[in-house]
């Protein structure tokens, strides 16, 4: 038993069940409400807040993947601060409470950003796929391959 106080707003979110629910106007766009059976076979209460945050947007970074054209990746926007836009390249936790984005500026300068899960705040942008690739990378698809194999 350890000693930590708990709001009951964080009571209640670690006793729900983990769900995904998305409305769009465009009524023909893709949503991927399901969460997969990996993600939700662990209990929360047995998960770090790094690691639940790591698995949402895994889930996230795939479904806006989906909706990309070939000559498009995924980058990530951070808000308060001159984090800036990176390219995303990876992205990783460390228990309880980090969350870790690997990835290059516009200007292919290699970046990582770390952060506190309390201040987590992104935005997923698409960015055109660096000239020389000849496919747009996806890294939605290899970190949820990983989500699966954990």
């Amino acid at each position: 038993m350890d000693d930590k106080i708990a709001t009951s707003a964080e009571v209640y979110e670690m006793d729900a069940l983990p769900r995904r629910h998305e409305v769009h106007a465009d009524p023909e766009a893709p949503c991927n409400t399901e969460v997969p059976v990996t993600v939700t076979e662990t209990p929360l209460r047995e998960k770090s807040p790094a690691q639940w945050a790591y698995e949402r947007l895994i889930l996230y970074i795939q479904n806006f993947e989906q909706t990309l054209d070939a000559e498009h990746e995924v980058a990530m926007g951070f808000a308060g601060g001159d984090a800036g836009v990176i390219r995303i390249e990876g992205l990783g936790y460390f228990d309880p409470d980090i969350v870790t984005f690997y990835g290059s500026d516009g200007a292919g300068t290699k970046t990582q950003l770390i952060q506190h899960v309390s201040q987590l705040s992104v935005i997923l942008r698409a960015l055109p796929k660096e000239p020389e690739q000849v496919e747009a990378k996806r890294i939605g698809f290899r970190l949820a391959a990983d989500l699966e194999k954990s």
